[in-house]
């Protein structure tokens, strides 16, 4: 039989309020610490340009809802401004690539989650975007290394070295494993 739960955010839940959208599309909770950051860092950077008068995320969602609908040129217009003030920060390497693009698939997934018909031209707008290299800057232990590790008196270690190697471990799977 089917038992009744507390859901409090059902019960909470306005599917008028666009930040409540956008919260309702994040599942994993990785992603649920880092987008609404990600989310606010844009919109910070539209009120630094005197484009967003509120400082609350939730009034600044509502805002740029309101702004696009009056004028759709306007968002493309400060997203392009956001992605050039990111290529600079890239230039002087306060930032990599991916931080710019990740900041944009937060804001697309805001975009997505409160208008049907999308208000902007995002392949035109992620043209600008520059490149970034997707592959981790790590590589697999050589023979030597592996020998040398296996050496450490600890027989412990000896199993650990051998699961990783054996496994393609990295060094945070093993969070995932206990």
């Amino acid at each position: 039989m089917y038992e009744q739960q507390n859901y409090s955010i059902t019960e909470n839940f306005n599917h008028t309020d666009p930040y409540e959208l956008f919260l309702y599309a994040l599942k994993a909770p990785e992603t649920k610490r880092q987008y609404p950051k990600r989310l606010k860092v844009v919109f910070d950077y539209f009120t630094s340009i005197n484009e967003l008068t509120n400082t609350k995320i939730q009034d600044q969602c509502k805002e740029v809802i309101t702004k696009t609908l009056q004028d759709p040129s306007w968002l493309s217009t400060c997203l392009m401004r956001f992605i050039m003030f990111q290529k600079e920060r890239i230039n002087r390497k306060e930032i990599v690539a991916i931080t710019a693009r990740n900041y944009i698939r937060t804001f697309k997934l805001f975009i997505d989650m409160n208008y049907d018909i999308q208000p902007i031209n995002w392949k035109r707008l992620t043209r600008g975007l520059p490149a970034f290299r997707e592959t981790a800057n790590d590589r697999a232990p050589t023979v030597d290394e592996i020998r040398k590790l296996i050496q450490y008196p600890d027989r412990r270690i000896k199993a650990v070295i051998l699961l990783m190697i054996s496994g393609g471990f990295r060094l945070g799977a093993w969070d995932y494993l206990m």
